[in-house]
């Protein structure tokens, strides 16, 4: 590939994944999920996988698909809802769970890429997220929450240029940005992929500095990215 980030699909740019490493994986339910990665893992051999994504999938779409495989040792998630494949994982204490409440898991993954190595928040005080953790009080009593990091971030935008800069469509973006400035390695599937300077520099919601690869996916179902309306004619 020399110097290139743009790859040919999603096994070639995940050629190096392998087994017990960590990776964040954008979406906010089924939004903005890397869809042909999370399909690519479904045929690499690897297991004790450490998974950092808002949820793990749900109705049996996105990171599911790997759950069930059995390849996720490790998950950090905000929520469950949705994914009873998580939740009988859960209860039978086939995978380590860590709930992280929403915007703490944010700012973990904000402060991993800005190379904050901790924080204090008050968020999660006096419940069983504060369990083994320092406190602090200030004006109010905080306890601290660790940076997030990972080895790769799977994520999709809409559009990328050669250099990796990429637009991403409206909530499609959510967790994205941020997890691609905290990996080592980050991984973009794109719907289109454009020549340098079609995307304005006011327009670029990540810079391709934090960009290593990037393949033009397929065959999208983008459920929830699209407004449908019914056709009454």
């Amino acid at each position: 590939m020399g110097n290139s980030k743009i790859y040919s699909n999603a096994k070639s740019a995940l050629f190096d994944i392998k087994s017990g490493q960590s990776i964040m994986s954008g979406g906010f339910g089924l939004c903005g999920i890397a869809e042909n990665c999370i399909d690519a893992l479904t045929k690499i051999d690897v297991k004790d996988l450490t998974i950092i994504s808002n949820n793990i999938g749900n109705s049996g779409r996105g990171l599911v698909k790997i759950l069930i495989q059995d390849k996720i040792k490790k998950a950090y998630c905000s929520y469950v809802g949705g994914n009873p494949d998580l939740e009988k994982r859960m209860l039978d204490q086939s995978i380590e769970v860590e709930l992280i409440p929403q915007g703490t898991f944010s700012e973990r993954i904000r402060a991993a890429g800005l190379g904050i190595r901790a924080f204090y928040t008050p968020t999660g005080y006096g419940t069983l997220i504060a369990e083994g953790k320092d406190v602090k009080e200030f004006d109010k009593p905080c306890i601290l929450e660790e940076a997030l990091h990972a080895d790769f971030a799977i994520i999709k935008a809409q559009k990328a240029d050669l250099y990796g800069n990429l637009w991403f469509k409206e909530t499609a973006r959510n967790f994205s940005p941020l997890m691609a400035m905290a990996a080592q390695t980050t991984i973009v599937e794109v719907e289109e992929l454009v020549d340098l300077g079609d995307i304005s520099p006011e327009d670029i919601h990540l810079p391709g500095l934090f960009v290593q690869r990037v393949f033009v996916g397929s065959n999208y179902k983008n459920d929830i990215e699209f407004l449908k309306l019914e056709d009454k004619s």
